[in-house]
């Protein structure tokens, strides 16, 4: 089997301590690695340099998705406390009972059984209705649970790699400074570097600037269990695009502008959205499970504008596609030779 095809092929030695536990001091003022897709050579600098980097009439693409504060803790009747993940409201569910019922990740999950009972705060009660093959559940809530519930009462979804509680700096940090619809499970993290102030030094650079909707998936940043990838399948995550930024995309590609996705989640709702019939970004709101790896051939993107992802997960195999497999664990390797901070809170790569 090629080495492009097995997972144990995208894997690297990260020192424990390069995972970013916190984000940086002030946003926009991370480390940045420039990666010459053509050559290889890299670059060092810094985020709020990228206006610099990115060609006057490129069309940066934002995934405009925002972070649902998701977490939140039930009580057995036995006292003992049980941590649940809401990912998304279950799908053909009557609008009418939105919050009703949750697929959700739970903590200690072999123990949570079908029909068991817990206690969420303001005394709302809740059960296990179902329990599907790959793990997740479904629980139902006397009262509907919604986005004011969750705001109250949640925390921000930290990933497991973020080895602490969430605190108040979290809920801002952990979204980006343009976010607008609520429903992620995970941030789209390449966003968090941006602030108001390097927008718009992007937009005086003549930099053009759209956004997509995709509703970050948990799926999206496992590790690939198996060790043939085209064994794996992506979970699916629903995305949107609206006429306006599928007019501004379209014509950019006619016009032979630079398309520069911020984060991978918009790299997956653009290619997903290419119909290559009618060379067009196709508008509205569908659900994508495209498995980017070496051997894709990209049809919108041209940059990309990226965190560094973890070992052996489909992220980094989507940026190894981008460049090459050889390419990006060199400077993974560089990376960490210098010191950058890895992960959701951690330092910038720009791929071009």
């Amino acid at each position: 089997m090629a080495k492009e095809y097995q997972t144990s092929d995208y894997d690297f030695h990260l020192p424990q301590e390069l995972i970013a536990q916190y984000p940086s001091e002030t946003r926009g003022t991370s480390r940045l690695l420039a990666l010459n897709k053509k050559t290889g050579s890299l670059t060092h600098t810094r985020v709020q340099y990228l206006p610099q980097l990115i060609p006057s009439g490129a069309i940066m693409v934002f995934n405009n998705s925002r972070v649902r504060k998701s977490r939140i803790y039930g009580t057995t009747n036995d006292g003992a406390e049980v941590e649940f993940l809401l990912l998304f409201p279950e799908p053909n569910a009557d609008p009418a009972e939105f919050g009703l019922r949750w697929r959700a990740m739970a903590s200690k999950a072999k123990r949570q059984k079908l029909h068991k009972e817990y206690l969420f705060p303001q005394r709302i009660k809740g059960h296990i209705t179902k329990i599907f093959p790959e793990g997740l559940r479904t629980i139902e809530f006397e009262t509907p649970v919604t986005d004011s519930y969750l705001n109250t009462h949640g925390h921000i979804p930290l990933p497991p790699y973020i080895s602490r509680e969430d605190t108040k700096e979290d809920a801002s940090r952990y979204q980006t400074v343009y976010s607008k619809e609520i429903g992620s499970a995970a941030a789209p993290t390449a966003g968090l570097h941006f602030t108001e102030q390097l927008l718009a030094s992007l937009d005086e650079a003549g930099v053009i600037r759209t956004e997509v909707t995709l509703h970050v998936g948990l799926g999206t940043f496992l590790p690939v269990r198996v060790e043939n990838i085209l064994e794996h399948t992506m979970h699916s995550e629903d995305y949107s695009i609206t006429p306006t930024t599928a007019e501004i995309i379209t014509r950019g590609k006619l016009e032979g502008r630079p398309i520069v996705a911020v984060g991978t989640t918009a790299v997956r709702t653009l290619e997903s959205a290419w119909n290559s019939d009618e060379k067009c970004i196709v508008r509205g709101k569908r659900a994508t499970d495209i498995f980017i790896y070496p051997g894709y051939q990209f049809k919108v993107v041209d940059q990309l504008f990226t965190n560094f992802h973890t070992p052996r997960s489909s992220l980094v195999m989507l940026v190894s596609a981008f460049a090459s497999r050889e390419m990006i664990l060199n400077a993974y390797e560089i990376g960490v030779e210098n010191r950058y901070r890895f992960f959701s809170y951690g330092d910038a790569m720009l791929i071009r």
